[in-house]
């Protein structure tokens, strides 16, 4: 294993405790953005070039924007849902 590599693993598996540690859904979705980078780095110092681009189009854009869209509509984590205009 090449020294590379060893850092690549190193940087998920402490963003990966970062993730699961995270309370506040905001600082999760960043933390999870970042988790996802990461994979991204690993899966290229892998060689496995599709894999990291299909990782980077997930992990990066589509998921934390879905994330953040249900973080905004169920009212930021505060635990109290926005009620609906009649």
């Amino acid at each position: 294993m090449s020294v590379l590599q060893a850092v690549a693993f190193g940087l998920v598996a402490v963003l990966g405790a970062a993730v699961v540690l995270c309370h506040d859904p905001l600082r999760l979705v960043m933390v999870n953005g970042m988790f996802g980078l990461s994979l991204v780095v690993l899966f290229t110092v892998l060689q496995a070039p599709d894999v990291a681009i299909s990782m980077a189009v997930v992990s990066t854009v589509a998921y934390p924007l879905l994330l953040l869209v249900t973080v905004y509509r169920t009212g930021g984590g505060r635990g109290t849902a926005r009620r609906s205009r009649r």
